[in-house]
C-alpha cells in the first residue's frame, strides 16, 4: 500500500513540476497582458511550492527519483527557486544590462 503511495505522490510532483516548466515557456504569450502575466506567475508559483513539498514527503517515504534516493530534495530546492524567481515581475525592465538583439537591429537600420 505504501508503495502505491510513494508512486502517486511521484507521479503528481513530477506532473506538477511539468506543468510548471509549459508555463514557464509559454510566460512570453501570457505576458501579452498584465493579468495573463500575473495569472502564469501565481500558478507556476503555486505548482512549484506544491511540488517541492510533494518532493520533501516523497524522500522522506523512501521513494526513489530516477533511480536515485537523493534526487528529491536537491529538485524541491530547485523548484522553490523556480517559484520565487516566477514571482517577480520584470515586465519593462532590463535585467541582464546589454543590448538585446532588437535593438541592435534597431540600430543598424537607423545607422543605414
Amino acid at each position: 500500500m505504501a508503495e502505491v503511495f510513494v508512486g502517486i505522490v511521484e507521479t503528481i510532483s513530477l506532473t506538477m513540476c511539468g506543468l510548471s516548466v509549459i508555463l514557464w515557456m509559454s510566460i512570453g504569450t501570457f505576458s501579452r497582458s498584465v493579468r495573463g502575466e500575473i495569472f502564469a506567475q501565481r500558478a507556476i508559483a503555486s505548482l512549484c511550492v506544491i511540488a517541492a513539498l510533494l518532493l520533501v514527503v516523497f524522500n522522506f517515504m523512501g521513494g526513489e527519483l530516477w533511480g536515485s534516493g537523493n534526487v528529491a530534495l536537491p529538485m524541491a530546492l530547485v523548484a522553490v527557486v523556480v517559484a520565487i524567481s516566477a514571482s517577480m515581475s520584470l515586465k519593462g525592465k532590463d535585467v541582464q544590462g546589454e543590448t538585446n538583439p532588437h535593438e541592435i537591429m534597431k540600430m543598424r537600420k537607423d545607422r543605414d
